[in-house]
């Protein structure tokens, strides 16, 4: 146990019980605990292989490289629509933990597994993005525009369209795609420097705030 990760676990105002079990189990397994961007997260030869989670409304147990396991009981689900890597246990109360428990173990060792043999996942697929008909129905009405948008690399595609994707509601959406539309025809990425002054070239470094 690494002490780090006990202050963690001792600060916590919820899912103490329930995520100190899944710390239980994952150590059984003989993985090494950490802790990374502030949570528990779990190595092999300092490669990272899961972490754990906890939110408002449920906690989680989430693999690095979870699309490469073989998922055949159907328990993993994606953090979010655009995830091409990560899968995760998604938990709502502890008898949920102690059910799972065998397969969770079966889950943890074959990742343990995929990480020897040194597999990587195939990111090619990311490059296929799934554009919101906001965006669709802007591109119809403008072809300029579809054009600018296709002209930015993929890196700025995907950070745009993720931003557009992420409004709940379909007029926050067309807000977004409309604020940001002079901004793409200029060849920008949503965090490239606009005012010119920036000294970390292309991104921006907050200098606009001073002029």
């Amino acid at each position: 146990m690494n002490p780090k990760v006990d202050v963690f676990f001792n600060n916590l105002e919820k899912w103490q019980t329930e995520l100190e079990l899944l710390r239980a189990i994952i150590l059984d397994c003989g993985l090494n605990e950490e802790l990374k961007w502030g949570v528990p997260t779990y190595t092999f030869q300092k490669n990272n292989i899961l972490l754990l989670g906890g939110f408002k409304e449920y906690f989680t147990l989430s693999f690095f490289k979870g699309v490469l396991l073989n998922d055949g009981e159907g328990l993993l689900s994606k953090p979010g629509e655009n995830s091409q890597s990560v899968r995760m246990f998604k938990f709502t109360d502890i008898k949920q933990i102690e059910k799972l428990k065998v397969s969770i173990k079966t889950y943890i060792f074959e990742a343990l597994e995929i990480e020897k043999a040194n597999l990587k996942v195939d990111l090619s697929e990311s490059k296929v993005l799934v554009f919101p008909d906001e965006l669709l129905l802007k591109f119809e009405e403008n072809p300029a525009f579809q054009q600018a948008f296709e002209a930015l690399t993929i890196g700025r595609q995907r950070a745009y369209n993720m931003f557009f994707s992420a409004a709940k509601q379909s007029q926050s959406r067309t807000a977004r795609i409309e604020k940001y539309t002079q901004r793409i025809f200029d060849k920008k990425g949503i965090n490239d420097c606009i005012c010119g002054f920036s000294k970390k070239m292309p991104g921006c470094d907050g200098s606009h705030k001073f002029i």
